[in-house]
């Protein structure tokens, strides 16, 4: 707070007081002492708005600092993207990856980074130790639990969308399609072929091979000859000009399997609902229609390179026409499972012949 200064008038005197000399030099030096008193006041009162005056020049000098730093990176960022950019999510990845001031990557300390990378490559390891001895006790040439595998089931030929071979004999555009389909299949099976690459074995027996499961095994011959009158040697169109077409039959492959009690697995036809008289005569290639035990068993692809699967075919020969007629293809032997309801493909097969004139 300010103090009240003193009066600079020279003091009142008493009426009719008369001073000397002497008591005017001491009224003087009193009052030049008030003098400097007042003087050192008014300096200190001064000091105090000065006091202001810088502080308000200094955050001057403080705001005028800041924009210049703010224009220097604005120019110096120039020709960057400004605001929430490609380059400023790069730079905070770069910052996150690894932080030099902090010395961290991926916010983690380098002793943590360093835990991490051990603890996942113990895990690796194990892993991969666990993975290697698997292998070693599983064979890739004998499956270790064949027991398991499902009975046989039947591929058919030639393709037919929905299993529904409906064609007029008058029209080939409706039929070609399915010639062109069984010529691809059989072109595996040509005489030339099997002789060249396969042997004769005696019909009736197995055909087994003895030595170690990794050597290479022979596979018997099955020619497309065998196939007569629906080999499309003799009848190039496979019976569907004339109205009696021929459908192939092939059980799926499964290693070591063989027909139980020394039996051929035989394929029997018939209609599958409706009248029995829809389907009067069906001609079987070949004749006994099975297939012979010589081609079992099989040992793997791995070392049974040439196999050919054995094949039956079926030629209808006498079918009622202009009218669906449902066929069932079955699956006989022991140990032959063929009437599960919700796989039509295991023991047997159903299509529907539809031949129109």
């Amino acid at each position: 707070m300010r103090r009240q200064l003193r009066s600079r008038r020279a003091p009142t005197l008493p009426h009719g007081y008369h001073y000397r000399l002497d008591d005017q030099d001491e009224v003087n030096q009193n009052y030049l002492a008030d003098e400097e008193e007042e003087a050192e006041e008014e300096a200190r009162m001064m000091g105090v708005p000065n006091l202001e005056k810088e502080e308000e020049e200094d955050l001057v000098e403080e705001e005028k600092e800041e924009k210049e730093v703010v224009q220097n990176e604005e120019e110096e960022g120039q020709g960057q993207p400004m605001g929430n950019t490609w380059w400023q999510k790069l730079q905070l990845i770069n910052e996150y990856l690894w932080d030099p001031e902090q010395r961290r990557s991926l916010a983690l300390t380098g002793l943590i980074l360093i835990l991490y990378f051990l603890f996942y490559a113990s895990l690796a390891a194990v892993i991969t130790i666990c993975m290697y001895t698997l292998l070693l006790a599983i064979s890739p040439y004998m499956p270790t639990f064949s027991e398991r595998v499902k009975p046989p089931g039947i591929m058919i030929r030639p393709f037919a969308h929905s299993l529904n071979f409906n064609f007029n004999v008058s029209e080939p555009d409706t039929w070609q399609h399915y010639v062109i389909s069984l010529n691809g299949f059989l072109q595996g099976y040509n005489d030339s072929l099997q002789e060249e690459m396969n042997v004769d074995c005696p019909p009736g027996q197995y055909f087994l091979q003895d030595g170690d499961e990794d050597e290479d095994k022979k596979a018997c011959q099955f020619k497309r000859s065998f196939l007569k009158n629906c080999s499309g040697l003799e009848d190039p169109t496979f019976g569907y000009s004339t109205g009696r077409p021929c459908i192939l039959l092939k059980m799926n492959r499964i290693v070591g399997f063989r027909p139980e009690l020394g039996d051929p697995v035989k394929v029997s036809c018939k209609v599958q609902t409706g009248d029995e008289n829809d389907i009067r005569s069906i001609n079987y290639y070949p004749e006994s229609a099975s297939f012979d035990l010589r081609y079992y068993p099989y040992y793997g692809k791995l070392t049974h390179v040439n196999y050919t699967s054995p094949l039956v075919a079926m030629h209808f020969t006498d079918v009622v026409k202009n009218q669906a007629v449902p066929v069932q293809c079955q699956l006989k032997g022991k140990s032959i499972i063929n009437d599960v309801i919700n796989d039509r493909f295991v023991g047997r097969v159903i299509f529907t012949l539809n031949i129109e004139t």
